[in-house]
């Protein structure tokens, strides 16, 4: 992601996060039957497959972030 130069200019805040960004990404496809390449080239495949899973994950990283908050309302 961030530390690779592949011609994305997003940056991590946490850049040891990257790992875990990356193990989501595979969960994520893996969950919706999506294969990405093992080289890890995206080039390849489809927007809507890269949409899917890009909003696959931020569907469940919300889902996330409002149980902490639910949890932390008591």
């Amino acid at each position: 992601m961030a530390s690779s130069n592949n011609g994305n200019s997003n940056q991590l805040l946490v850049p040891q996060a990257n790992n875990a960004l990356n193990q989501l990404k595979f969960e994520a496809a893996q969950e919706l039957g999506i294969a990405i390449p093992q080289d890890g080239y995206q080039g390849n495949m489809t927007t809507k497959d890269n949409g899917s899973i890009g909003g696959h994950i931020t569907r469940n990283l919300v889902r996330i972030a409002e149980q902490q908050l639910a949890g932390g309302v008591r």
